[in-house]
């Protein structure tokens, strides 16, 4: 079996291996999910003894759904085969303050775990249910519901501990309760619409009126018997979702939490982990916001910090939060006195030295019986590693951030108690190994069941041109220096992710394209995190021309550095971001890139969600020329210049796209067809945005058809 076909069976070697790891808070357990093995895409409940060391499943998917129910009506039971077909297992669970309970769903169906006497029970809820989640006691547990029949999408409902299940809120279509809006989940990392009280006596819950947004009615072709899905989106320069916060009691009371949300729109983060609520407030245009402590009795709000950026506010994930000792704990940046760092902050006072690259807290680490100390995942210095630090946080302990992971790599954590558990990718060993510490003691691994890959890749990590860009080289296995190859530059590019990393995971397809006859060179240009906030927010409103020409200039300086990469003949692939990235390549400059593969680009900025596009280009009223500048559509509709070659393009788009529809990819070749551009349209049916751009044995080949057609 060779990789395509090995890596789209086993998930891209994903399968088997443990995630969603988590500690209780008083250390003594650690949950994970893990399915059977490397082909297995159903994931199931792990438990982690950490005094014993012995892991023991907690929720296998298979045992626990069974035949769905004969007394559910036809279309019922039809949705439930759906879920249950395309369901992967146990996607998420949640657990109270005391790590005694779990919940969690599958195919829709609502279950809770004891985790002391491992039993698991279904419970029994009014529909289709998102998002459970126990309340701190374990004693009640809230969900949303999904939509079927005779139920509403967006209800917030409780159950108690005799099985009684109650409505807290919920509306008419267009309005939901408990559930985080599309810009909330897809750009700013908050994923969820409601939080209990430390104490389990009331709700803290987002309700969401999309009433005012246009609609996408999206239909598969794969299934013409379905519906089309009705999808409310918040395109550039429109209206938003209108989102408040409220405060539930569980007899019916109710709260309303009060702050200028005319000024303020963006609900971007919520804490309610102890102490007074803390919520993240932004501007629409994201350069101005404030952290906000919730009086849970009136609902009034005070200010505890502001966040200003004349281009945009980029707030540390796991912040703001209450520290043992009262302040709060805020991420910002120090952009003063020459510094450009990425920091912690308690009330003010700096917590790590400028050197330090924040990128999430992770939790609080014990000292004695108090935790007073942070974990934090940081880099410093070089931006493919990423490493643990332990942070001090006594008042007037000064900065003081000291590593704790020693190997180079790419380390991830999950704290509890006493019980750390340090996950550790590098470029020395396939997948995450999950170590779990107590104290000073590592006292067990997490076991992984995942498929090995057939070979270990071998990039070249290095930073060029004055700009220090991280780049990477990749070659053919059996490469014999002085024979010059076709580049293959293999993009993402946009704001948020990092592809140059120290981790094998990250090169494993790309070895398989380099070991298909070309060199793969992959850059991260500025825009993207982990050298400064100056590196990350130099794209603002000129995104287009500083990644385009950090791109070719990384790749004109790694072709100095590496004399077999031809740059007589150059292709250039990517999906999402990097989709558009490659259009936008192969138009601006047909001299350099002699071909593209567009998968499920950005044609047009205005058809993309809000606070993604005017984040990084501004609102499209202040600005309707940058719009058109980043815009394929404009640079597509353009015939080629006499004497300039037009390269062809390979189109590839989901038919049923949850984030940039279709469509858009559809007016890009009805633009390129007027214009007399070659290219080529591959449509997938059945596949959406994220699911496209994964791994697909026949898409890859498709591709590299496409590439050596036009590079050999």
């Amino acid at each position: 079996m060779d990789f395509p076909e090995l890596a789209a069976r086993t998930r891209r070697f994903g399968h088997g291996a443990p995630r969603a790891v988590s500690v209780t808070d008083d250390g003594a357990r650690v949950l994970f999910l893990r399915s059977s093995g490397p082909q297995d895409p159903a994931d199931a409940l792990w438990l982690l003894d950490v005094a014993t060391g012995e892991e023991r499943l907690l929720a296998d998917p298979a045992a626990l759904l069974g035949d769905a129910p004969a007394a559910l009506s036809p279309g019922e039971r039809a949705l439930r085969e759906r879920r249950r077909i395309s369901s992967a297992g146990i996607a998420s669970y949640a657990l109270d303050a005391a790590g005694r309970v779990a919940v969690f769903t599958l195919a829709g169906r609502l279950f809770r775990a004891d985790l002391v006497h491992s039993d698991v029970v279904e419970v029994t809820a009014v529909g289709p249910v998102i998002d459970p989640r126990p309340d701190p006691t374990g004693e009640r547990l809230a969900y949303v519901t999904d939509a079927a029949d005779g139920v509403r999408r967006g209800e917030l409902r409780v159950v108690a501990a005799d099985g009684a299940d109650t409505l807290l809120a919920g509306e008419d279509a267009g309005v939901t309760w408990g559930l985080a809006e599309h810009v909330a989940a897809e750009e700013f990392g908050r994923f969820r619409g409601y939080w209990w009280a430390p104490d389990g006596c009331c709700v803290l819950a987002a309700r969401v009126d999309e009433s005012r947004l246009p609609r996408w009615h999206l239909h598969d072709p794969a299934e013409p018997a379905s519906p089309p899905q009705s999808i409310a989106y918040p395109q550039a320069g429109g209206p938003n979702a209108e989102v408040s916060l409220h405060l539930l009691d569980l007899d019916g009371g109710w709260v309303d939490v009060h702050w200028d949300r005319e000024t303020y729109p963006y609900l971007t983060s919520v804490d309610w982990a102890d102490g007074n609520p803390l919520i993240t407030v932004l501007r629409r245009s994201q350069q101005h916001g404030l952290v906000l402590a919730v009086d849970p009795r009136t609902g009034e709000t005070q200010v505890h910090a502001e966040l200003a950026d004349p281009r945009w506010v980029e707030p540390i994930p796991g912040t703001p939060a209450h520290l043992p000792d009262g302040r709060v704990l805020v991420g910002g940046e120090l952009a003063h006195d020459g510094y450009d760092a990425r920091c912690l902050f308690a009330d003010g006072s700096l917590l790590t030295p400028p050197s330090l690259y924040v990128r999430r807290v992770v939790g609080r680490l014990r000292a004695g019986d108090r935790p007073v100390d942070l974990l934090v995942e940081a880099s410093e210095g070089e931006p493919s590693q990423r490493h643990l630090y332990r942070v001090r946080t006594l008042i007037g302990g000064g900065v003081d951030a000291r590593r704790m992971s020693a190997t180079p790599g790419w380390h991830t954590a999950a704290v509890g108690g006493d019980t750390l558990v340090v996950g550790t990718a590098s470029l020395e060993q396939p997948g995450t190994t999950w170590a779990v510490w107590r104290g000073d003691r590592e006292v067990a691994q997490l076991r992984s069941l995942a498929a090995a890959p057939p070979y270990a890749p071998r990039p070249m990590l290095v930073r060029v041109t004055d700009r220090r860009l991280p780049s990477a080289v990749v070659y053919p296995t059996h490469h014999v220096k002085g024979s010059r190859l076709p580049v293959l530059l293999d993009v993402y590019g946009g704001p948020g992710h990092q592809e140059v990393r120290a981790d094998r995971a990250a090169w494993l397809e790309r070895q398989w394209w380099a070991d298909s006859g070309f060199a793969v060179v992959t850059v991260d240009n500025r825009g993207t995190p982990g050298v400064a906030p100056s590196f990350e927010k130099a794209v603002h409103r000129r995104v287009a021309d500083v990644v385009l020409t950090d791109q070719i200039d990384a790749l004109t300086a790694l072709a100095g550095k590496h004399p077999d990469l031809d740059l007589g003949r150059v292709g250039v692939r990517g999906w999402s971001f990097g989709g558009w990235l490659a259009g936008l390549a192969v138009l601006r400059h047909p001299e350099l890139f002699r071909c593209a593969v567009v998968g499920a680009p950005v044609t047009d900025w205005g058809l993309y969600d809000t606070a993604y596009a005017e984040r990084y280009l501004g609102a499209p009223e202040d600005g309707t020329d940058v719009y058109a500048h980043h815009s394929l559509l404009e640079l597509a509709a353009e015939p080629p210049v006499t004497g300039e070659p037009a390269r062809p393009m390979l189109l590839v788009h989901g038919l049923v796209d949850d984030n940039v529809v279709a469509a858009h990819t559809l007016r890009l070749s009805a633009a390129l067809l007027g214009a007399g551009r070659p290219h080529s349209v591959l449509p997938l049916p059945g596949a959406t945005h994220m699911a496209a751009g994964g791994l697909s044995e026949r898409l890859l080949r498709l591709e590299l058809d496409f590439l050596r057609t036009h590079l050999t």
